[in-house]
């Protein structure tokens, strides 16, 4: 074996000791069962901003997004947008839903939702999404620590037995703990997720020789580019259009990532935090202090502009490393293979840092994974065991059953990821194409009382049939995948929305029914509106809103293809970069404007005022009817 290899499992051993330690720690401090499933509400702030930044960009960031970068170019880099676009579904909704549980103690959102909406159908409904979520995402997530530990060992682990070694270790310290010890462990995944990722450009932009090879090497494929946009640029540095009608049996002329492609895909991506699990970690916090810092600083400054930089430079100097044949070509569907080889490099210079940086990729991948295992985990025993099955299960039994929930989710996900080897990224794509389709529910809990609880559940039932049909499934339909160059997510949304809407507007309630529920957005305005000396702000937040997301990843970022310089002459080139990539990092500074001015300006994640009265000191085993608690049996 060479020194890398040895190297590896060093680092690799200590950080799974260091997770493991996490794991016991946590089980120890779990009393009740609101500690193992929501840390007792004590989440700090700065655990939240590091955990929260982890669990949101994941393996598939480290290890997929450069792959595709390389595979697609730049209009498929638009995807680095949702370092900014998955916290704006936090700006909108997290501090909210944290009012709501501080109040009546929610600890899962299947139980808001049917609090709420006084339906069990939501709170069914609620599960399943997380469900559909959270195992084939973990799937994602084993399946590619296997195929790092793979090439890494040069073949010395298959890919089954590296899956299988990361799920168990990560079994081990969410059973124990529950997300009390997923938050502490989270909190070094993040900044190992952050390191590993600059390393790696820094790493590749050395052995492409610098700016100046990059930069060449850029121009060499887009002037050798065969694959062109209906304008005859090449397809690595120029979005095809605004909007494509492809037949089912062809393709998108130049690519797929057209405008309200790139749009719509980032929909899906909002779909993490709008995902269920997420309402569990904003129950989990002490307080909302760090709402703001993770979604302004640490995801959209931070991760976006590593992502903006750092993955650009992995997936674009990719080919020029190929060129100088440096790495061996990753063509036929295996740029998956990318990162990993770009750690390879270091095996004979520095093979300390190949330990290290498998342990920033096998970070990345715990990261998601081990918050999706505890939230389910959660949901399962709250929602379906608690109150189905025994509503007077004590804290012990509840801790119980969700430990075991977590070992089955996990192999449920191991099946997924044996099973479905080809399928698994197309699996990991419809995951969070249904965590969007939360959105409308959300809105309605937190914002509009005007929709029913019928139209919502009907509402997410055509999202959910809408992705699934427009999806990558061979179902033999004859509109296709992405009909329109539309993702699933957009068109799943559009369905949603409509049935919501209809269905709301012939099932309005009496007044005793509405008055009941208006009383949860009464508390909100209460303690969560914005100050009279705000209110001039609001047209000028929707507005910078608008048309960040139509130039930045929507529509409007075709100007982005030729503004600053001429696709077909590199020579027009500013510092070599074309117009494209300067464009993305145009809207990324704004795009962290809009954040800073949403997030802090209209105060959607900052300033609570006043005092919360608490309904449910007992966190989590008091349900509410009519807006009043009625204590069950902790235990």
């Amino acid at each position: 074996m060479s020194a890398g290899v040895y190297w590896l499992f060093a680092f690799v051993l200590a950080y799974w000791a260091y997770c493991i330690t996490w794991g016991v720690k946590g089980a120890i401090r779990a009393k009740t069962a609101s500690d193992y499933f929501i840390a007792g509400r004590q989440i700090n702030v700065w655990v939240f901003v590091l955990a929260a930044t982890a669990t949101s960009f994941s393996g598939w960031t480290f290890v997929g997004h450069p792959a595709l970068v390389w595979r697609d170019g730049f209009p498929y880099a638009y995807a680095s947008f949702y370092a900014i676009t998955i916290p704006f579904t936090g700006v909108i909704f997290l501090k909210r839903q944290w009012l709501l549980g501080k109040k009546y103690g929610f600890v899962t959102p299947g139980e808001m939702f049917s609090t709420y909406f006084k339906s069990d159908t939501m709170r069914i409904l609620t599960v399943i999404v997380a469900l559909f979520f959270s195992i084939p995402y973990l799937g994602v997530q084993l399946r590619a620590s296997g195929y790092l530990f793979n090439i890494l060992t040069d073949g010395l682990f298959s890919v089954d037995v590296g899956m299988v070694l990361l799920a168990v270790v990560v079994t081990i310290y969410v059973a124990l703990g529950g997300l009390r010890s997923v938050a502490y462990v989270d909190t070094a995944q993040c900044i190992l997720l952050a390191f590993g990722i600059v390393a790696l450009g820094i790493i590749t932009l050395s052995f492409c020789g610098g700016w100046e090879g990059l930069t060449q090497g850029i121009a060499k494929i887009t002037m050798a580019d065969s694959k062109l946009t209906p304008e005859g640029y090449s397809h690595y540095i120029a979005i095809p259009g605004v909007i494509q009608w492809v037949p089912s049996a062809g393709k998108a002329v130049g690519g797929v990532w057209t405008g309200v492609m790139i749009l719509t895909y980032m929909f899906a991506l909002m779909g993490i935090q709008s995902a269920p699990a997420f309402s569990m970690w904003a129950f989990s916090n002490k307080d909302p202090r760090p709402f703001p810092l993770q979604q302004v600083f640490a995801s959209s400054m931070g991760i976006g502009f590593i992502l903006m930089v750092f993955t650009a430079i992995q997936g674009m100097g990719g080919h020029a490393l190929m060129d100088a044949n440096i790495i061996p070509s990753l063509a036929g569907g295996k740029q998956g293979n990318l990162v990993p080889w770009l750690i390879h490099l270091l095996g004979d210079h520095w093979p300390v840092l190949v330990g290290l940086l498998a342990v920033c990729a096998l970070a990345a991948m715990q990261s998601t994974g081990a918050a999706y295992m505890s939230t389910a985990a959660g949901m399962l025993t709250r929602d379906i065991y608690k109150h189905f099955m025994n509503k007077e299960a004590t804290h012990k039994q509840q801790k119980f059953f969700g430990r075991i929930l977590v070992l089955l989710v996990v192999f449920a996900a191991l099946v997924v990821a044996v099973t479905s080897t080809d399928a698994l990224v197309l699996l990991g794509g419809l995951a969070v194409s249904y965590g969007f389709q939360m959105w409308p529910a959300l809105i309605a809990i937190c914002y509009v009382p005007w929709f029913t609880k019928q139209g919502i559940v009907s509402g997410l039932i055509a999202g959910l049939v809408g992705v699934t049909l427009t999806y990558k499934f061979k179902f033999g339909l004859p509109w296709g995948a992405y009909p329109l160059t539309i993702h699933s997510a957009g068109w799943g949304i559009l369905f949603n929305l409509t049935f919501a809407i209809l269905v709301s507007a012939v099932t309005q309630p009496d007044r005793k029914e509405f008055a009941r529920r208006f009383e949860f957005h009464k508390f909100l305005r209460q303690h969560a509106g914005l100050p009279s000396a705000k209110k001039h702000l609001k047209p000028i937040g929707w507005i910078i809103t608008v048309l960040w997301f139509i130039f930045a990843i929507g529509p409007g970022a075709v100007i982005g293809n030729t503004i600053f310089g001429d696709p077909k002459a590199p020579s027009t080139w500013f510092l070599g970069m074309p117009s494209i990539w300067i464009w993305q990092l145009l809207w990324w500074a704004l795009g962290c404007y809009m954040m800073y001015f949403l997030a802090f300006k209209l105060e959607m994640s900052t300033n609570i005022t006043g005092e919360v009265e608490v309904l449910a000191e007992d966190i989590g085993d008091v349900r509410v009817s009519d807006g009043k608690p009625i204590p069950e049996v902790a235990g």
